[in-house]
C-alpha cells in the first residue's frame, strides 16, 4: 500500500527586529508562508519622543542639522568632486570624524558644533525665537532647511 505524507504544517518562528538604538522591537510572528503580521502606529514625528528618550526634541535637531550638513557636503561631492578628505579639511576635522558624520554617528558632534560646519561650508544658519503656539502643548526645538532666506 503506498504511503501518502501530510503536508507539514509551517513552523512558526519569532524574529526580534533591533532598532538603531540596538534595543529589540516586539517579536513578529511569522510563518514559513506567510509574511509578517504587523500592527501600524502613526509617529509624532518626533522618533525619540515616541521612543521616550530624554531631551527628545533637542536630539530631534541635532539629527537634523548633521542630516543637512551630510547633504550640503554629498552635494559638493557629487558637484564638485570633493573627496570625505577634501570634506573634512573644510570643516577642520579628521577623516574618522567626517567618516562618523557621513554615517550617522553623532556622537562627539554638538548642535553648536554642527552649526558650525554649516557655517564652513558657507551655508547661512538663522536661530529664530518666538513664544510657543497657544495650539501646542509644550514648546519645541526645529530646524528647518530652506531654499533662500527673504
Amino acid at each position: 500500500m503506498p504511503q501518502t505524507k501530510t503536508p507539514a504544517r509551517p513552523r512558526k518562528r519569532a524574529t526580534a527586529k533591533k532598532s538603531s538604538a540596538g534595543s529589540a522591537r516586539k517579536a513578529v510572528a511569522r510563518t514559513a508562508t506567510s509574511a509578517p503580521v504587523m500592527a501600524f502606529v502613526r509617529g509624532s514625528g518626533n522618533v525619540f519622543a515616541d521612543m521616550g528618550v530624554p531631551d527628545a526634541d533637542e536630539r530631534l535637531a541635532k539629527t537634523e542639522l548633521a542630516r543637512i550638513v551630510r547633504g550640503v557636503i554629498r552635494g559638493r561631492i557629487e558637484q564638485e568632486h570633493w573627496t570625505q578628505a577634501r570634506a573634512a579639511k573644510a570643516l577642520g576635522i579628521a577623516a574618522g570624524d567626517m567618516s562618523n558624520l557621513m554615517r550617522g554617528k553623532l556622537t562627539g558632534f554638538s548642535q553648536e558644533r554642527l552649526e558650525h560646519f554649516l557655517l564652513r561650508l558657507d551655508m547661512e544658519v538663522r536661530i529664530q525665537v518666538a513664544p510657543r503656539p497657544a495650539a501646542k502643548r509644550h514648546a519645541e526645538i526645529t530646524v528647518e532647511q530652506v531654499a533662500a532666506f527673504s
